[in-house]
């Protein structure tokens, strides 16, 4: 079969892989859909590892079923998450999954950038999700990163009528926007220093867009009447933007840290202030099984709509035509790649 191998951001090649061979509680899926994720480009976190198939936003088919697979037949159509936590270690029963040993170790084989995937058997007990017929593929190719945002809200403590900020407007910040939308935020301002991303922010939903290379907290307070935002979300990872985060909050509010930073990044905290103003901060990272269920709702009643922010189809074939423009982060949103063409 076919696969797009990755070396660099710059070098994504198109290799002849083996198609996998499916064991008795094992499913091998037919790609569809596969999305680019921001954090496939994290060229820091991807190329120790490289070579290798990367993909992770799917959705397909099932062509093959093994023979002590009972819950899965070939022919339907389904979302498969590359990480499944176990359930059951102290991490997954206080509600922090994605701190799970298995779910660190866990993945379907070679990468959602290949015409074929294998889904191990922990993954087919605990993350094959069948689409609603209403959904398309795109759709299920959305479900990965919008359970990480619904993550986010949930353990951010985000209520109905707060104001949001959404700083970085790159595809998890308009996610996030979307979002926050659809679950009753009063206000949403989104920044980012990009034109064309502001844009989009305020195409999806943004009430207020501000360009980050100003005084960001200042802007934030005279957009707000005089107040910070309730619930600030960091969807870039540079300590600049940490600092913004840090500096928007309203007393007793949130600070969610969405994007990571590199590693070895230190961001001072004006511990004082955070202490004094009873400030929140929470991290999250990937999504549980409920989050992945609420997300396959919300796009199933089309409380969020995601097929306005794919603006780029490649085959397989030009898939370092999809990484170039993610990497650019020039003027594309959601890039998706059709391993069956």
């Amino acid at each position: 079969m076919r696969v797009a191998m990755y070396y660099r951001n710059s070098d994504v090649r198109l290799q002849e892989m083996p198609k996998p061979e499916i064991g008795p509680g094992e499913l091998l899926v037919k790609v569809i859909s596969s999305g680019i994720c921001g954090s496939d480009v994290m060229e820091w976190y991807r190329i120790k590892r490289a070579p290798l198939v990367l993909g992770h936003e799917i959705a397909g088919d099932i062509v093959e079923v093994g023979k002590d697979v009972k819950t899965y037949k070939v022919g339907q159509r389904v979302f498969v998450s590359h990480h499944v936590s176990c359930g059951e270690c102290i991490y997954c029963r206080k509600g922090h999954e994605s701190t799970c040993d298995t779910l660190r170790t866990t993945n379907f084989h070679p990468g959602g950038f290949a015409e074929f995937i294998r889904v191990p058997e922990v993954n087919v007990k605990s993350g094959v999700y069948v689409l609603p017929k209403e959904l398309t593929y795109d759709d299920g190719s959305f479900i990965e990163p919008l359970a990480c945002v619904v993550r986010g809200f949930r353990l951010g403590g985000f209520r109905k009528g707060q104001t949001v900020l959404v700083l970085g407007s790159g595809i998890a910040g308009l996610l996030n926007i979307k979002l926050a939308k659809a679950l009753g935020a009063s206000e949403v301002i989104a920044t980012d220093i990009s034109g064309y991303r502001l844009d989009a922010a305020r195409r999806f939903g943004a009430d207020v867009v501000l360009n980050a290379i100003y005084d960001v907290p200042k802007l934030v307070r005279e957009a707000n009447g005089g107040r910070g935002a309730d619930f600030v979300i960091v969807c870039a990872g540079a300590p600049k933007v940490i600092d913004q985060a840090l500096k928007s909050v309203d007393r007793g509010g949130s600070v969610l840290l969405f994007a990571p930073p590199k590693p070895g990044i230190l961001v001072p905290v004006p511990f004082g202030d955070l202490w004094k103003d009873e400030i929140s901060i929470n991290m999250t990272y990937a999504g549980s099984p409920r989050d992945i269920n609420e997300a396959i709702e919300l796009l199933h009643t089309k409380k969020v709509v995601v097929s306005d922010m794919i603006t780029h189809r490649f085959g397989l074939a030009d898939t370092g035509k999809g990484f170039a423009l993610v990497a650019r982060a020039g003027e594309s949103i959601k890039v998706i790649i059709e391993p069956q063409r």
